[in-house]
């Protein structure tokens, strides 16, 4: 939901796959490499699905996925820090100021937001 170009902001607790931190969105993501096209998926338990074409190797399939994310929330790949799961398929993003939110994630932060 954007509130006079910026995303308004609900503080949440991260017991599911998405938070806010203050201005930056926290994100535990389920990564699907060697995908056949970058694709935000639906929320596993407390993890998003997020696959994207690259192969895993020495970390390719993570840079390519934080320049995927960054393009979805309206952001640069600067803006996008990997805590932890560089090299794995369990990874914690966080999300400095996303300008806009995929639709699956203003759904699950804003669940009382009905569209007209």
């Amino acid at each position: 939901m954007q509130v006079g170009g910026r995303v308004a902001r609900k503080e949440s607790a991260i017991n599911s796959f998405c938070a806010w931190d203050g201005e930056t969105l926290v994100l535990n993501i389920l990564g699907k490499p060697s995908a056949k096209k970058d694709a935000i998926g639906k929320a596993k338990g407390d993890q998003l699905k997020v696959s994207v074409t690259a192969s895993p190797v020495a970390g390719k399939a993570t840079d390519h996925m934080v320049r995927f994310l960054a393009k979805e929330f309206g952001v640069t790949a600067k803006d996008i820090e990997v805590v932890f799961g560089r090299f794995n398929v369990n990874k914690q993003l966080r999300i400095q100021s996303p300008k806009k939110l995929p639709s699956v994630i203003s759904k699950h932060l804003f669940p009382e937001v009905k569209k007209a």
